[in-house]
């Protein structure tokens, strides 16, 4: 018997991932209801809600809510993280939830994966600067830090965008790839193609450190000005994470000095002040959070929560169950 399904996130949202086909394939997996997108002011009985599809811009789903729809069984949240969506009540009731984690690594390690690629010859300094390299084009050839061949990335956080990013880089030759994560197991990270070590005996080490690790208290400015001290001269940080994992004064001293370059897809506060020294320096880019799902790769996440209803429907249980015990552990 097919569910009732609704939806809640805001109706921007909701029209960028369901498209005609999405909408066909919901219609064909489940009851749609009347209305399907919730309106947080709508007062309407929406008591025979069995699956909620949810997004960015979903209310919190508090006991208030929840009592609202006293069917409901699943979750399906059509984006990353659910931190902000769920509640103890939730977790009480033993409603499943899943995620789109998964889906929307993708981007954020093609974004990752491109970076570093960009990293090893400097383009985006290049690119803020371009008249002062005038003419100096052929210098460049025999610049020994520019370049891919036989260099160390390092990926902090074998997370589901680290892993993702750790399999990219085995395209690359010559380039040894190095993994700080104290929570998995040196074996699957040599099947991976990567080696495992602490974060301390890496840092001097790598070109380029990635970081890919959950914001949590005791991951807060995880890479600090002793971090960051130890990277080489002329490496590379790349952020798509979380702006809280790294020690932005810290970042400021070292790239004022021109001794490390910087890639932040995320800064801590986002956005970062407007007279912020690190929008004016050479050395560092900052892009404006676009590494994760935008656009057209949004619809993934539609295709993920379809899939795991696809999955309820036949009797299965989904492939992105979020488990209560394993929050404490992620962004």
């Amino acid at each position: 018997m097919r569910p009732v399904v609704r939806a809640s996130m805001s109706p921007d949202v909701f029209a960028m991932l369901f498209d005609s086909p999405r909408l066909a394939r919901l219609a064909e997996l489940a009851c749609v209801a009347e209305p399907l997108l919730l309106d947080p002011d709508d007062t309407s009985s929406i008591d025979d809600t069995e699956v909620l599809i949810t997004s960015w811009g979903a209310p919190r789903l508090d006991k208030a809510m929840l009592d609202k729809m006293p069917r409901l069984r699943a979750v399906l949240h059509a984006a990353g993280t659910v931190q902000g969506l769920v509640s103890d009540d939730l977790w009480e009731r033993r409603v499943l939830v899943t995620t789109a984690a998964d889906a929307n690594a993708i981007p954020v390690a093609e974004f990752t994966f491109a970076s570093v690629i960009l990293a090893f010859k400097r383009v985006f300094t290049h690119m803020q600067q371009p008249a002062e390299m005038k003419g100096r084009w052929a210098e460049l050839r025999n610049e020994s830090s520019y370049g891919s061949l036989g260099r160390t990335v390092g990926v902090v956080g074998f997370s589901r965008i680290g892993r993702r990013v750790v399999s990219m880089l085995q395209q690359l030759e010559n380039v040894q790839v190095l993994v700080a994560d104290p929570m998995v197991d040196p074996a699957e990270v040599a099947a991976a193609g990567a080696v495992l070590m602490p974060l301390s005996e890496m840092l001097p080490r790598v070109d380029v450190l990635t970081v890919h690790a959950p914001s949590l208290a005791s991951t807060y400015q995880m890479i600090g000005a002793t971090e960051l001290a130890a990277l080489p001269d002329g490496a590379t940080l790349i952020n798509t994470a979380r702006g809280a994992l790294i020690d932005h004064d810290a970042l400021l001293f070292e790239c004022r000095t021109g001794r490390l370059d910087a890639i932040l897809d995320v800064t801590d506060p986002e956005p970062l002040p407007a007279d912020s020294e690190l929008y004016r320096l050479p050395n560092v880019a900052i892009t404006p959070h676009v590494a994760g799902s935008l656009g057209t790769e949004v619809r993934r996440l539609a295709d993920s929560a379809l899939d795991d209803l696809a999955s309820l429907v036949e009797g299965n249980t989904p492939d992105h169950v979020v488990a209560h015990h394993d929050l404490r552990l992620s962004a």
